[in-house]
């Protein structure tokens, strides 16, 4: 007995464009998590991830011919779109307002003195916390943040996500994280307070 295989991305999307409504279904059921998940991360909002998700699609039908994957995936694509789309929305309505870049030496002085920081803040921060702090780093920082550490992508995909060198992926990717432990580090460091006083009066 064969197994079926499941057809490719870029297969769906040519069935698409013969008009078959299914394969439509099919890739709006395969993708639209991870884009909902990148646009929210990325502003915060519940109402824009939706509302970016369906222009993202929207995109796709109207536009799914421009797809060449000659240059990238569909997903990097889609993700493309999404990102665009939620940058736009972002600069129109000013969801927040990010933190103020430290100077090279203090951000390479806390890469150095923090090994994995988003490791590290996970097991002492609730996900709240870091998404909000997340939430207000500069978006070129933002971005690559969310797609390495949260959504676990390599830097290839980020690179092709974001149309630039995997270079100024590693870079912004650097420097984020150092923007990052330095807003979460005044948490950090109560929390740690805290639980070496509760310590400490267990002991009393």
């Amino acid at each position: 007995m064969k197994t079926q295989t499941q057809p490719s991305d870029s297969e769906l999307l040519q069935s698409m464009l013969a008009g078959d409504e299914e394969a439509f279904a099919a890739l709006y059921r395969r993708r639209q998590r991870g884009i909902y998940r990148f646009a929210f991360q990325m502003c915060g909002s519940q109402a824009v991830a939706e509302d970016v998700t369906q222009e993202v699609f929207m995109v796709l039908i109207h536009e799914g011919h421009t797809f060449d994957p000659a240059r990238g995936s569909l997903n990097a694509f889609l993700m493309g779109v999404a990102r665009n789309h939620v940058l736009r929305r972002l600069r129109r309505e000013r969801f927040y307002v990010a933190i103020e870049e430290n100077s090279e030496s203090d951000v390479k002085h806390a890469a150095l003195t923090n090994a994995g920081p988003l490791d590290e803040l996970s097991r002492t921060e609730t996900i709240e916390l870091v998404r909000e702090a997340v939430l207000v780093l500069p978006e070129r920082y933002r971005e690559v943040v969310v797609l390495c550490d949260l959504e676990e992508m390599s830097y290839a995909e980020a690179a092709e996500i974001l149309n630039c060198a995997i270079g100024t992926v590693r870079s912004r990717l650097h420097r984020g994280r150092a923007l990052l432990i330095e807003k979460l580090r005044p948490t950090y460091e109560e929390e740690t307070a805290a639980a070496t006083t509760k310590s400490a009066r267990c002991f009393a």
